[in-house]
């Protein structure tokens, strides 16, 4: 990218502008014009630097529950390769899992435990519908569904600009930029937590009082806006009602969600930390919730790290605080990890590589 396209991605990831012209207000922003934002936006599209531009909406006000779920799949050198043979284990969980929509994201990773993927559903039951059903058409076994107990950070905002509140720049705001030292390279950043990531555990859900237009507006909002000059338009989606969202806090933004591969940050990692010897999800004494909730708030500022949770134990995995490190070289990431375990004087981790993104895509709510 460039840095009239970074220039750009540092605005519309975070909030895209709700207008009936949004190049336009995005043009002035950054000192530019209409058509040749379009044309730089058009072209991020086309490459798959950005995935789609839509609602990033939170599943538990919506009446939804997401968990995160670890199993193993026999591994084969042949996996995903050019030859022609079988398809594979892996390749078939692959294939099952791309077919299945509460399922939006699927990594291989490197650990004994190598697939990790998300379920989005309306409760524990369907969850575990959902996982039953992957497990009897694919050789998954031994899978853990998992909770966040906590939840420290939740952001995916990358640039080399601090992000600003989706709210304030739905129309029209300054973008502020982060003036801390930079590596010489394309470096992410990920905002610091916001209320409503820290406290995710108190949201409340508001699926009660949708109402039918609402649910159709959601629905269309998780998907990705038309390639015009006018997208809400040629929607047919009301920009109020978007920035009600937001108000609300059924969307945490809408703006352009990107490949990071593409954009730069081809290098992650879940690193998962042992805070506590170890305990079960429902013995939480004191001691052991001040030391996680103290390492916890350290990871979440860190500017490497985009997701940070505390999640239960289980047997052959020891880790209860989950972040997921981000950077655009292996050396760098490395770096990263290190500087993060010293930041909380913990040296006990595991680091599960990124081997394979096998699916990434946006829950479609009330689909």
């Amino acid at each position: 990218m460039n840095s009239f396209e970074q220039q750009i991605l540092d605005v519309i990831q975070d909030a895209f502008p709700l207008a009936e012209r949004p190049y336009a207000v995005l043009a002035e922003k950054i000192g530019s014009d209409e058509t040749t934002v379009f044309d730089a936006v058009e072209k991020m599209r086309a490459s798959g630097v950005i995935r789609r531009i839509g609602g990033v909406y939170d599943s538990k006000r919506l009446g939804f529950i997401s968990r995160l779920c670890a199993g193993k799949v026999p591994a084969s050198m042949l996996d995903f390769s050019a030859e022609p043979h079988t398809q594979t284990p892996m390749e078939k969980f692959a294939a099952v899992v791309m077919d299945e929509p509460a399922i939006t994201h699927n990594y291989i990773r490197s650990h004994e435990y190598n697939v990790w993927f998300t379920v989005i559903a309306e409760n524990e039951s369907a969850i575990q519908t959902v996982v039953e059903r992957v497990c009897a058409k694919t050789e998954l076994c031994d899978v853990h569904v998992l909770s966040a107990t906590k939840k420290f950070k939740i952001n995916t905002v990358m640039g080399a600009s601090a992000p600003v509140d989706s709210r304030s720049l739905a129309v029209s705001s300054d973008c502020k930029k982060n003036d801390g030292e930079s590596d010489g390279l394309c470096e992410a950043y990920f905002s610091q937590p916001t209320k409503n990531d820290i406290s995710g555990e108190a949201r409340q859900s508001t699926a009660g009082a949708l109402t039918d237009a609402d649910r159709n507006r959601i629905r269309a909002a998780c998907g990705d806006i038309p390639h015009s000059l006018t997208p809400f338009v040629d929607w047919n989606i009301s920009c109020e009602e978007l920035r009600e969202d937001l108000a609300a806090k059924r969307m945490r933004r809408f703006g352009a969600i990107l490949r990071h591969q593409q954009a730069g940050f081809a290098y992650n990692a879940m690193v998962c930390f042992r805070i506590v010897e170890s305990r079960k999800s429902e013995v939480r004494c004191d001691e052991n919730v001040a030391a996680v909730q103290k390492a916890g708030s350290i990871l979440a500022s860190n500017p490497h790290i985009s997701h940070c949770y505390e999640r239960p134990t289980f047997e052959g995995f020891s880790y209860n605080l989950y972040a997921m490190m981000h950077a655009p070289s292996a050396e760098l990431l490395s770096r990263y990890i290190e500087d993060a375990a010293r930041s909380i004087d913990n040296n006990n981790y595991v680091v599960l590589n990124s081997l394979s993104e096998l699916k990434k895509t946006s829950f479609g709510f009330f689909a």
